[in-house]
């Protein structure tokens, strides 16, 4: 696993990201970046704890909103609902020394 300097709203991170990962992480930064600074932009919201949860949720429900593909792996054969607890960890092994997700 390789290590990558990010800037997310103005502050750096240094982020593991598995080999040939680093397209999706990028893609993944850039998405939280410009959530983040639209909702900073606003005006409404100044604490950056505030501005991180709204943005998480505001991804995680666009996630949500998405169709799901019948062939998807990332789906389980009971109910056809994503499996969040791989995903929660492949976030929690990206964010590192930085902090869990939960």
């Amino acid at each position: 696993m390789k290590q990558m300097e990010v800037t997310i709203m103005g502050q750096s991170y240094i982020l593991g990201c598995p080999d040939g990962g680093e397209q999706s992480l990028l893609e993944a930064v850039s998405n939280v970046d410009r959530e983040m600074s639209a909702i900073r932009d606003a005006g409404k919201v100044k604490a950056r704890e505030r501005i991180a949860v709204l943005a998480a949720l505001n991804l995680a429900y666009a996630l949500a909103e998405r169709p799901v593909p019948a062939a998807s792996p990332a789906t389980s054969a009971a109910g056809g609902s994503t499996d969040l607890d791989a995903l929660i960890k492949r976030i929690d092994q990206a964010l590192g020394a930085d902090g869990q997700l939960l």
